[in-house]
């Protein structure tokens, strides 16, 4: 029997790597299958004075959504903003306010970590399951794999697609014990705060947490942002009450016991559509070390969404529906 060749146990060993590691989708698959469980966060005080905004996962179909807490937390408080209001993805993204922010539903915190800048929350009020982001334990993702990102960047349109590379491996970011994350060069930015990194094959590894913008000379820092390994986040999940992560077929999170912390928010309200034309939301900042502060400047005319508007209108539309509630009320008790 002859020897087999070097080059033929090479190409053997690549075509077992391939078929090992399952199919590699086209960024336009991963987008697809991946971006209808993908939603925008939106959190704000009482008076729409002060909001935040972002990025989040929906990762168990009854709706669970797993986001950033500097998207959900008023930074002066150090508590959940008091109305918090998720959009799911419109059947297409036009670039109209009006149709892509249709799809409202309120939210409220389950629980949250400020130290691995992660929250769960719980949608309220849903009539059927929703899709769901697989979440991979990550493990196996490493520097120079392709991945992308889903959210919602400053200056760019809702539900953007960026790709990338992870770039490095950074254990205990920050100086915090355990909150390990991938540098990526793939393009996020405010707005993409809490969304999913997702791996060649539409599983997310990391939650998109922070970029650097400007190094301690003052130079533009570019294609630096990092991303929460999801097996840090599953870990967490863990210790929240969920099952093992790594969910296939679109199950999210494989054996999920549902948990029904005590809620940390009123939500009395009934669910409501946006009533007034908001401009297009311009989420919350990714820094270096992530921040809750919205972004107050005066937007560029180039800018689609502007978060300040978005969060003046939802806070009038939800005044004038509570006027209107105590209106009511005042009336049957009239009777």
């Amino acid at each position: 029997m002859k020897p087999i060749a070097w080059g033929t146990l090479f190409l053997l060993s690549l075509i077992w790597s391939t078929v090992a590691s399952g199919k590699e989708l086209s960024p336009r698959e991963i987008y697809e299958q991946a971006s209808p469980a993908v939603v925008m966060v939106m959190g704000h005080a009482d008076g729409g004075r002060k909001g935040s905004g972002g990025t989040g996962s929906i990762i168990q179909s009854d709706g669970l959504v797993l986001t950033n807490a500097h998207v959900v937390i008023e930074e002066q408080t150090g508590k959940p903003f008091a109305r918090l209001s998720v959009f799911l993805k419109p059947a297409r993204v036009t670039g109209e306010s009006k149709s892509d922010l249709s799809r409202m539903v309120r939210a409220r915190v389950l629980t949250y970590s400020q130290p691995l800048d992660l929250a769960l929350l719980k949608l309220d009020g849903l009539a059927e399951p929703l899709p769901v982001v697989d979440v991979s334990e990550s493990g196996l993702a490493r520097v120079g794999d392709r991945v992308v990102a889903i959210g919602h960047p400053e200056q760019g349109g809702l539900w953007t697609l960026t790709t990338g590379v992870i770039s490095a491996e950074v254990d205990n970011f920050n100086g915090v014990k355990g909150k390990h994350v991938f540098q990526t060069e793939t393009g996020i930015n405010r707005g993409n705060s809490g969304g999913p990194l997702l791996d060649g094959e539409g599983h997310m590894v990391g939650v998109n947490t922070a970029i650097a913008r400007v190094a301690s000379d003052g130079l533009p820092i570019m294609s630096i942002s990092f991303s929460l390994k999801s097996s840090v986040a599953t870990q967490w999940l863990r210790e929240q009450g969920l099952g093992a992560a790594g969910g296939e077929g679109g199950k999210g999170i494989r054996g999920v016991n549902r948990i029904d912390p005590p809620d940390l928010m009123d939500r009395s309200t009934p669910l409501v559509q946006p009533q007034a034309k908001p401009a297009q939301p311009s989420p919350s900042d990714l820094s270096f070390k992530p921040t809750m502060k919205p972004d107050m400047a005066r937007p560029a005319q180039a800018r689609p969404y502007n978060l300040d508007e978005l969060i003046s209108d939802r806070a009038k539309a939800e005044a004038d529906l509570d006027s209107m509630m105590s209106e009511m009320r005042g009336r049957m008790k009239g009777r």
